[in-house]
């Protein structure tokens, strides 16, 4: 499909996102958001400690940012991003759909994964057979029988992906999420998937050996990946050799104009470590949606 150029291209409409984005539309540049504001961790939140807002809900707050950023000319699709790449000197992001889109510019405001299992032992074999990045550690899987655990495109990206490596990969998924061009791929592809169930135990002794899932099955493997939710922005920005935060390594670094180390590619909110507040992300997300408007600009040579 013939791609879609944009002057600044936002990941995530939580309030990093929708905040710089009215103020990335504000400086009359072409402005794209993909994300999806119920997956924004402030949309269940009430607000309490924010200047200005008395009692609001996250979700009114969020509905309240998408209403005057849409009114200002910003686009929206709720897709989410399954490759970041540089091209020619602007970004290309491949999307669930199948579809890609250029951006000048990348604001990265996805927040982060906070999600695991919760199962017993789950924390006990990460790295012997428990793994939360298939980027990362696919490559230790060759030939051999894993699963990818989620029901989100990033469950079934990595579960395409990992196809390239393992012998046998299983999908285990309660309620399938994903585009319906995503989900084709899937289905026709050689992935074993187990839809409308979930893990409840991990059989391991030294190394994980197997799970089982809530209707009894029993799945012999080395290697189980847990992919909950959008691929997430420290993933996509590992695409690009983005630099991390050098105490925790689990954020992404940026300077005073929330640029990371890629120019053009800038970052917002949760992503760039903590407090994990609103005030704090609208704050970076105003900055980063300047910035990269300014940017996208420069680029263009206006």
């Amino acid at each position: 499909m013939s791609e879609q150029v944009y002057d600044v291209i936002i990941l995530g409409a939580g309030p990093a996102g929708l905040q710089a984005a009215i103020h990335a539309v504000r400086r009359k540049v072409s402005v794209l958001v993909l994300g999806k504001l119920r997956k924004s961790s402030t949309f269940k939140a009430h607000i309490e400690n924010y200047c200005c807002v008395d009692g609001d809900t996250g979700a009114d707050l969020l509905r309240g940012g998408y209403e005057k950023a849409s009114s200002a000319g910003v686009e929206f699709r709720e897709e989410d991003v399954t490759a970041l790449t540089e091209k020619d000197g602007a970004f290309a992001l491949a999307l669930e759909g199948g579809r890609t889109v250029t951006g000048r510019a990348v604001i990265l405001a996805m927040g982060i994964s906070r999600n695991k299992l919760g199962l017993k032992r789950e924390g006990e074999f990460i790295g012997r057979g428990v793994s939360y990045c298939v980027d990362c550690d696919a490559g230790f899987y060759r030939d051999q029988t894993v699963a990818v655990i989620g029901c989100e495109s990033a469950a079934v990206s990595s579960a395409l992906t990992l196809l390239l490596y393992a012998k046998s990969v299983h999908l285990v998924c309660e309620r399938l999420d994903v585009a319906a061009e995503l989900a084709d791929r899937m289905r026709q592809s050689d992935i074993i998937f187990h839809e409308g169930r979930r893990v409840t135990e991990i059989i391991a002794d030294r190394a994980v050996q197997g799970i089982v899932l809530d209707d009894g099955t029993r799945i012999e493997l080395t290697g189980m990946f847990i992919v909950l939710g959008a691929k997430g922005a420290v993933d996509l920005a590992a695409e690009l050799g983005v630099a991390l935060d050098a105490e925790t390594m689990k954020y992404i670094a940026t300077d005073k104009k929330q640029e990371t180390n890629i120019a053009g590619l800038y970052a917002a909110g949760d992503i760039c470590g903590p407090p994990w507040q609103v005030a704090k992300a609208v704050g970076e997300g105003c900055v980063a949606g300047l910035e990269a408007a300014a940017y996208a600009k420069r680029m263009k040579g206006a």
